[in-house]
């Protein structure tokens, strides 16, 4: 049996008349930026995520940047974050010449502990920016609380998480600025860059417009230094194509975690949703003791496998301005090492889910 990590060709196959006629009527236009559909596809956004403005960009890097540059970060401000994620969450804040500010994670769900943050709080401090790490949002209450409590802002990077929800509330409401990829293998994803930026402040939103289009209040007149940051009306239109499909689909992810979960929770250690939130399953990661061992038995098996991710940040050559060294983040460290994400997506069948979870079970050593 050979597995395919994300399925995008068969999705793409499910929804092909759908996508096709959308990106045909573009092309007929010949609309390619900033075209109605790129609008359409913002009003529906900010109605699936109930975010009074939903402003589309070029990607989900773009997205943080946009939101850091709405807030006013600058040179030698701090923000915290996590060490545990993709590069761009940290990349960004050092992009506009701040400080990345870490805080180690919680071992259950991979995402900042916030326990841990008040502590890390200076003067310079301006944001915390918390990512909702494989598709499951963090303590945003804490979170909040803290934040309010020192007079800082929020950033939610949800850039994989877009649709999951905490306290009944969906992500991309639950910081002062929320943001999300579109990149193609996302949860909810285009066919090639792309992602958005949402908030219920009117001032942000109304600035964050401006600096994706060089920071123009209208053509040839900028007050913003900003940036190209605009989206494609083709990647709109396949997802106005795609948007109606997604909610039954987070539906399906959510069945098939639980069926790997009841698979695997004698051999690893699964993933762990909290009780007041629900996961899009942007991955599905284990905890294992030999991962390497474990990766070339799948591969004999034709299952792919993925390490998101084999080295924290703190650890990464180009921050090694900031001083870190091992055992920093101690959690970090750890589930960098052991972590690895399965084929996961939501056409995924029970017989590949019970395939790819017998390959791991014959490759794996039991975690103790």
């Amino acid at each position: 049996m050979k597995i395919d990590f994300a399925n995008l060709q068969y999705q793409y196959r499910l929804y092909k008349d759908e996508i096709d006629q959308r990106i045909q009527d573009i092309l007929n236009k010949s609309n390619y930026i900033m075209g109605e559909e790129v609008y359409e596809l913002e009003s529906k956004l900010s109605e699936f995520t109930g975010a009074r403005h939903a402003i589309t960009c070029s990607s989900g890097t773009d997205a943080l940047l946009l939101a850091m540059m709405a807030l006013d970060i600058q040179l030698d401000d701090e923000v915290i974050t996590t060490p545990f994620t993709f590069i761009s969450t940290a990349e960004t804040i050092a992009f506009l010449k701040a400080k990345p500010v870490f805080v180690d994670i919680e071992e259950d769900s991979f995402n900042i502990d916030a326990t841990k943050i008040e502590a890390a709080i200076t003067e310079k401090t301006k944001a915390i920016m918390p990512v909702s790490l494989f598709g499951q949002p963090a303590d945003m209450e804490d979170i909040n609380d803290i934040a309010r409590k020192h007079n800082l802002k929020v950033i939610v990077d949800g850039a994989q998480s877009f649709g999951s929800t905490y306290k009944g509330k969906k992500d991309s409401v639950l910081g002062d600025i929320a943001t999300t990829s579109f990149f193609p293998a996302k949860p909810f994803g285009c066919y090639g860059d792309g992602g958005a930026v949402f908030t219920n402040n009117n001032d942000y939103a109304e600035k964050i417009k401006m600096i994706r289009i060089h920071g123009q209040s209208k053509r040839y007149h900028h007050e913003y230094v900003g940036m190209g940051g605009r989206f494609d009306t083709i990647q709109a239109a396949i997802l106005l194509a795609k948007l109606p499909h997604y909610t039954a689909e987070i539906s399906k992810r959510q069945k098939i975690a639980l069926q790997y979960s009841e698979l695997l929770k004698d051999r690893v250690i699964t993933p762990q949703i909290k009780s007041d939130r629900t996961s899009v399953w942007a991955q599905y990661s284990v905890r294992v003791k030999n991962r390497g061992e474990l990766q070339a038995k799948l591969k004999e098996r034709d299952v792919p496998s993925v390490v998101h991710y084999p080295i924290p940040l703190h650890l990464q050559e180009c921050f090694r301005f900031l001083g870190g060294k091992s055992g920093d983040y101690v959690v970090a460290e750890k589930v960098s090492k052991e972590i690895l994400s399965l084929p996961f997506n939501p056409f995924l069948s029970c017989e590949e889910v019970e395939y790819i979870s017998e390959s791991v079970k014959a490759g794996s050593a039991i975690y103790r």
